[in-house]
């Protein structure tokens, strides 16, 4: 089973780097942790990867054509064209890496299985704040989905954080730029 950390022993490294490591790194291995799953809606994976498929097929065909425009002006060592279609490639290419990495540790969650007793990720959640009573809707969904005017916040966001394993009635009591705030669990839903 791979644990949340996994050590590596230190290799033979060349002199320069020894001592690099030795004043940054004291200890004599390296930790590398693992890349944590996250949890998307259907509509959230879909949307990731029509990106990851447009950012593949069109964008690299754009960038491919602005680098050969750039190529056909004459001399490479003074042409700041291609200098900047190089440097798109490559801001391209981090995307799309980015995108697929995501997509790795990506797992979709099915609203029917979803306990409702609990906020967790993907509850729809009606809130009320006990200081002037106002009623808020959200739905709790991963840092990437997140768009509050669509009413999704993150389970990252403070709030988010707060709400996460309340149930319908329990208070909860969350720290905000604005302050420490009090809300109210009012209903859970799908």
């Amino acid at each position: 089973m791979f644990s949340f950390w996994t050590t590596v022993p230190m290799m033979k490294l060349d002199r320069r780097l020894k001592d690099y490591t030795d004043i940054y790194l004291p200890n004599t291995e390296y930790r590398f942790m693992a890349k944590k799953v996250s949890y998307y809606t259907k509509e959230g994976l879909e949307k990731f990867q029509a990106e990851l498929t447009r950012l593949k097929s069109k964008g690299r065909a754009d960038i491919a054509r602005q680098i050969a425009d750039a190529r056909d002006k004459g001399d490479l060592s003074e042409n700041a064209e291609y200098d900047a279609a190089k440097d798109a490639q490559g801001h391209l290419e981090a995307k799309i890496a980015q995108l697929e990495d995501l997509m790795s540790h990506a797992r979709l969650i099915e609203e029917t299985n979803l306990d409702t007793s609990r906020v967790s990720i993907l509850s729809k959640v009606t809130i009320k704040n006990k200081k002037n009573g106002a009623s808020m809707t959200y739905m709790l969904v991963s840092e990437e989905e997140a768009d509050l005017k669509a009413g999704k916040i993150s389970t990252q966001s403070p709030i988010g954080k707060g709400l996460l394993g309340k149930k319908k009635g329990e208070t909860a009591m969350i720290k905000t730029p604005a302050g420490e705030m009090e809300f109210e669990i009012v209903n859970i839903g799908v």
